[in-house]
């Protein structure tokens, strides 16, 4: 009997895919298109020897995607490219260094938090002055990174003489060694890992600075999308409990 059943189904089988119709097979594994910067070492970066984007938060949506059951397809994107890129569906989510803010949760909606941090200042070596907060730099001409919740703050605070913006940390660090710009303010990882990793005399981390604009890195989705918010949910919970997402941080020298 059981070779009889066996034998029926081979033939079925083979029926249906000579009468064009597809025989069972298990559904494929989704795929998302993931939206990351060039520029943000060491949260997404370019690997210029792969020419593809690395870094905490890839390996973190590589890693929340096989275990939520999906697979991503990571796709350079700049900055202030981001959200619109999002809501006109030419990427399904954003892993990169993108606070969550109640302006952006307007637009879009945030996973839980993968990772936390606030601003950091960067100023020129010889530059001796002591800078605790913003307001120590009240008059002065600063810098942000344009689309940053940084340059928000910045702006609110109405006390410099001149809120420049740039597309990068590197450019800022650039104007900033040039005394273009009194001082900059970036991701602290970022610029913390820039210059330990490729120092640069002309200009300093200040270690007495407070950061005033403290926030959460998530993965972003459209606004509504609480399906794929519940997935990546889902697998952020999971990589969180069996410690890879501790271990993914470690890599990257961020703790």
């Amino acid at each position: 009997m059981f070779q009889f059943v066996k034998r029926f189904a081979s033939v079925f089988a083979t029926g249906l895919l000579l009468a064009g119709v597809p025989a069972w097979s298990p559904a494929a594994t989704p795929t998302y298109t993931v939206g990351s910067t060039a520029t943000g070492v060491p949260f997404t970066f370019l690997d210029v020897k792969t020419n593809s984007i690395q870094g905490l938060l890839v390996d973190a949506i590589t890693a929340t995607g096989k275990a939520a059951g999906f697979d991503v397809d990571v796709q350079q994107t700049t900055f202030s490219s981001l959200i619109p890129s999002l809501t006109t569906k030419k990427i399904d989510i954003i892993s990169a260094a993108m606070l969550k803010t109640p302006a952006r949760q307007q637009v879009v909606d945030f996973s839980d938090t993968v990772y936390s941090y606030g601003e950091g200042l960067i100023v020129r070596a010889d530059d001796t002055g002591k800078y605790p907060s913003m307001d120590a730099l009240k008059g002065e001409v600063v810098g942000a990174q344009v689309g940053t919740a940084f340059v928000d703050a910045l702006n609110k605070k109405g006390i410099f003489k001149e809120v420049r913006t740039y597309d990068s940390v590197a450019d800022i660090m650039r104007d900033v060694a040039l005394g273009r710009i009194k001082a900059g303010f970036g991701d602290h990882p970022i610029i913390a890992y820039q210059l330990q990793h490729n120092p640069n005399p002309q200009l300093r981390l200040v270690a007495e600075y407070q950061p005033e604009v403290k926030g959460q890195l998530c993965f972003v989705v459209r606004k509504g999308d609480t399906a794929t918010l519940d997935q990546l949910n889902a697998g952020i919970k999971k990589i969180k409990t069996d410690g890879t997402l501790m271990q993914i941080i470690k890599k990257w020298q961020v703790e």
